[in-house]
């Protein structure tokens, strides 16, 4: 069945419930989404996920979470395939990203959408390409423990050195959620690095790592993957950090597709050379 664009289309504040629907949607796309995902994503801001309905019937989504009072990021821009074309995911756009107020705006944006984007205020920041493959049998690295017995005080500052805001409710629920391990690195006493890994629809993927220096992420980057037991992973690389694309290459991951970071705004100042994996695509 299909609907012509006539002003039918309400868009209303999405649920946890509703949103298992636009989970299937994202793993249709190929975006592999993980298995824990939903509880994450809402646990930041649950007020900033958005559906698009027609006669009550899902066919478009957009989430635009606020993180701080000038930092929003933007996810999951979907139209179900056979209703695309009819104005309904620029309306559900529009809609949504009023709840970003005057904040600026990240998004990562698949190549096809790079040049809609720009015309809607966003400027290209740097590429990101996912890099996947057959999990590498290696040791764990040295000095690698659970991140929990850091403390999540000592995470979410050493994250929001690495992101353009705090978002400590978001790793209240990323660090422990279920099937997600988190490591932290200490040398010498000092935190010099965390990451991520957790079960996805194909094998696991890696998010965020965050690290110091190249031989803290190697070092987290093989604990994870050997505490993850999966048989393939993946983890999203931003190009413009030669290291982190080399250790991704060095694991045998090879790059499978690209988007790119984009902003319609400054944000504040993050150690880019910390970042060997975004967390997510959707949520920044």
């Amino acid at each position: 069945m299909t609907y012509p664009s006539d002003g039918d289309l309400q868009v209303s504040r999405a649920t946890p419930e509703d949103w298992r629907l636009v989970t299937e949607w994202a793993a249709a796309e190929g975006w592999n989404p993980g298995l824990s995902d939903g509880a994450g994503f809402f646990a930041q801001d649950p007020d900033g996920f958005f559906l698009g309905r027609i006669a009550g019937e899902p066919v478009s989504s957009v989430s635009v979470v606020n993180y701080s009072d000038s930092y929003a990021f933007l996810g999951f821009y979907l139209v179900r395939p056979d209703l695309r074309g009819l104005g309904h995911g620029l309306a559900t756009w529009k809609a949504a990203l009023a709840h970003a107020g005057d904040r600026t705006v990240g998004l990562d944006g698949v190549p096809a959408q790079q040049d809609n984007y720009r015309r809607s205020g966003f400027a290209w920041a740097y590429g990101t390409a996912r890099y996947a493959g057959p999990a590498p049998v290696r040791p764990p690295g040295e000095g690698v423990v659970p991140a929990v017995s850091v403390g999540l005080s000592a995470i979410a500052a050493y994250d929001s050195a690495c992101y353009p805001a705090e978002r400590v409710r978001f790793l209240e629920g990323w660090l422990t959620l279920p099937g997600h391990v988190a490591l932290a690195r200490v040398v010498d006493g000092r935190l010099t690095g965390y990451g991520v890994i957790r079960p996805a629809r194909e094998g696991a993927r890696i998010g965020p790592l965050f690290a110091d220096a190249p031989a803290d992420a190697e070092a987290l980057f093989d604990s994870l993957v050997a505490a993850s037991g999966a048989a393939t992973i993946a983890v999203d690389v931003p190009d413009a950090h030669p290291a982190a694309v080399r250790l991704a290459e060095a694991r045998g991951l090879t790059p499978s597709f690209r988007t790119a970071r984009m902003y319609t705004g400054p944000v504040r100042p993050f150690a880019a050379d910390r970042v060997f994996g975004v967390s997510t695509l959707e949520l920044g």
